[in-house]
């Protein structure tokens, strides 16, 4: 017996919530329409060198950059915001610069994680009463100075503490960067020679450890020739099975990746880690479509063509920037077509100082990974997780319990942390997370208010 096909099934994606394919175009935004980048030849624009040296480290040079497309009252807000809440100083490429609608800068999603506005935060609550700088405690679980040992069999290397580009939501604020008229920054103690071998000789004699994630601040700030003698170092160790280099400049400055002495180096990290039968990847942190343009598209393709494993992106969700699931779709899918990048994990934004604005509740991170599923491949679907305080990723639905009207999420855990080896209850103690005081119905925003009211006084660098 023949089944004919059922004459109700039809595509239709004009009736579906998110429309496929993607309408947008796939071009290097043209530089030249921004007065400050005018006269920039192509050979300039992809130098990483050209791009270093123009980064916008102050209003006055977004304003330079953007001319008459900065609104004054726009460049007052970012100028307060640096006085008065910002936790990162300003340092954006032009490469980003040039990926904002400089017809609406107030409401382009890039400027308002790269440069907030005053005025975009939340004038009642802008930091949650248990806001905390290192909110992730992550330099708590360092087992030598830089190296965060807080999984069973991965750890965290950070190797520097600038980046090439300063993002306003970092959860690392509190050691990353400059110093600003609201954090005093922490420093390294050890010079880096002496901090890389300290971590290799620590992961030398701890077999357990197979996963090493290389980070900072940002790889592309770490000389070449330092970062590729590191990476090589780790391939030497038989316990080292995947090496993950994290850079948010991959995206921020591509022209970095895609330098000569940066790509025969890179070339041989990956011949390297076929010979030794090791995974490498490069993760990137790509938060709008608009910032997936050519150059990103190219330098991925050059690392996956060398031997990459493959490169992934970590996002951040961020309210007025991709916290909904049309733009979440657009993003992964720009980044899967153009981009050849897997969409792979979403962060809720961490609970650091002046961060209520971006952050979105649990339940508003469920929903979205209800609303994204079934469009992409199921190996494309990016997971939306929850960095909780002492515990670490969890999906947003893996909570055990949740007070909606405080916004408090309880959370469990299956292993102990770098700190916890003595623990007896590790296993058995619930960890809280904190929703934004503005998601929560009036009797929470009532009850955080009091708190609010009842802390005592403490300095700006608290």
């Amino acid at each position: 017996m023949i089944k004919e096909p059922n004459p109700k099934v039809h595509a239709a994606p004009e009736h579906q919530p998110f429309i496929y394919p993607l309408k947008r175009d796939f071009v290097e935004p043209d530089w030249r329409r921004l007065p400050g980048y005018k006269d920039v030849t192509r050979q300039e624009w992809e130098s990483a060198l050209w791009q270093r040296q123009h980064a916008v480290k102050s209003v006055a040079e977004l304003k330079e950059a953007v001319g008459r497309y900065l609104p004054e009252d726009l460049a007052e807000g970012i100028l307060r915001d640096q006085d008065e809440r910002a936790t990162m100083s300003i340092l954006v490429p032009p490469q980003m610069i040039n990926t904002m609608n400089e017809k609406d800068l107030r409401n382009d999603p890039v400027r308002r994680y790269m440069l907030p506005s005053y005025e975009d935060r939340r004038p009642e609550f802008p930091s949650h009463p248990k806001a905390s700088r290192d909110s992730l405690h992550e330099s708590e679980m360092w087992a030598v100075e830089g190296l965060t040992h807080r999984y069973p069999t991965k750890v965290l290397a950070e190797l520097i503490s600038t980046c090439p580009q300063y993002c306003g939501h970092c959860t690392r604020m509190d050691l990353v960067g400059n110093s600003t008229p609201q954090i005093e920054k922490v420093r390294f103690a050890q010079p880096p020679k002496k901090r890389y071998e300290l971590i290799l000789d620590y992961l030398r004699k701890t077999p357990s450890v197979r996963d090493v994630v290389v980070s900072g601040g940002d790889v592309a700030n770490v000389p070449i020739e330092q970062l590729e003698s590191f990476v090589a170092s780790l391939m030497d160790l038989p316990n080292i099975r995947d090496i993950r280099l994290a850079s948010k400049a991959f995206q921020a400055l591509p022209q970095h990746f895609l330098e000569d002495k940066v790509l025969r180096a890179m070339e041989r990290l990956a011949k390297k880690s076929r010979e030794r039968g090791i995974d490498l990847a490069l993760h990137t942190h790509v938060n709008h479509a608009n910032q997936v343009t050519p150059l990103v598209a190219k330098a991925a393709k050059a690392y996956l063509s060398m031997g990459f494993r493959d490169v992934r992106n970590q996002g951040v969700l961020l309210r007025g920037v991709n916290a909904t699931a049309k733009d979440l779709l657009e993003l992964c899918f720009s980044l899967l077509d153009f981009g050849k990048i897997m969409p792979y994990y979403f962060y809720m934004c961490d609970m650091i100082p002046s961060s209520e604005h971006w952050r979105i509740a649990v339940w508003e991170a469920q929903k979205l990974q209800h609303d994204i599923m079934g469009y992409l491949p199921g190996f494309a679907t990016p997971r939306i997780v929850c960095d909780v305080p002492y515990v670490g990723k969890r999906w947003v639905h893996q909570v055990a319990d949740y007070d909606r009207t405080l916004g408090i999420s309880f959370w469990t855990k299956n292993y102990r942390t770098g700190i916890e080896a003595e623990d007896p209850n590790a296993f058995n103690r619930r960890y809280e997370y904190y929703d934004p005081i503005d998601t929560l119905p009036p009797e929470g925003r009532e009850h955080w208010k009091r708190q609010l009211q009842l802390r005592p006084a403490h300095s700006k660098s608290e």
